[in-house]
């Protein structure tokens, strides 16, 4: 081996997938553990030593999880064979559409608030317009709605 963590082969140490992964050690692990990850070889030594495109699979499950999917979901999608065939791209087809139906829900609720916050800004700007000094409506009207 040459180098503290990349093997003669190509292959990487943990520390080395961590890094260029933005995971930590432990995370990987935890994937590996999860069987996010196949199980690397090791060295006569134990140290775990991971082929080169295990950084893109460990960047893929970031983003996944990113958008919303949980480790589950994400080990069928990387499952051996995953991707082949019309069943499982029925699978994968359901899993992402219940994904936007909550994130549809989510920009809903977001634009709801949008127009609270706006309403109440504009509140606030009306009142400052005013000469005479004066309590903020939109502090008045939370007490009001506490009580």
């Amino acid at each position: 081996m040459t180098g503290k963590s990349r093997p003669s082969n190509g292959a990487l140490r943990i520390g080395a997938v961590a890094a260029a992964s933005g995971l930590t050690p432990d995370a990987v692990r935890y994937y590996e553990r999860l069987g996010l990850l196949p199980p690397p070889p090791r060295t006569a030594s134990r140290y775990r030593v991971y082929p080169p495109d295990t950084v893109a699979r460990l960047w893929f499950i970031r983003q996944a999880k990113g958008f919303g999917l949980e480790l589950r979901e994400i080990r069928e999608l990387l499952t051996p064979g995953a991707g082949r065939g019309r069943e499982h791209c029925r699978a994968v087809r359901a899993v992402l559409a219940h994904h936007l139906d909550g994130v549809e829900a989510k920009l809903k609720e977001l634009a709801s608030f949008r127009r609270t916050l706006r309403g109440a800004l504009d509140d606030c700007d009306r009142a400052l317009e005013r000469k005479e000094n004066i309590d903020c409506p939109v502090v008045d009207r939370l007490r009001r709605n506490r009580k």
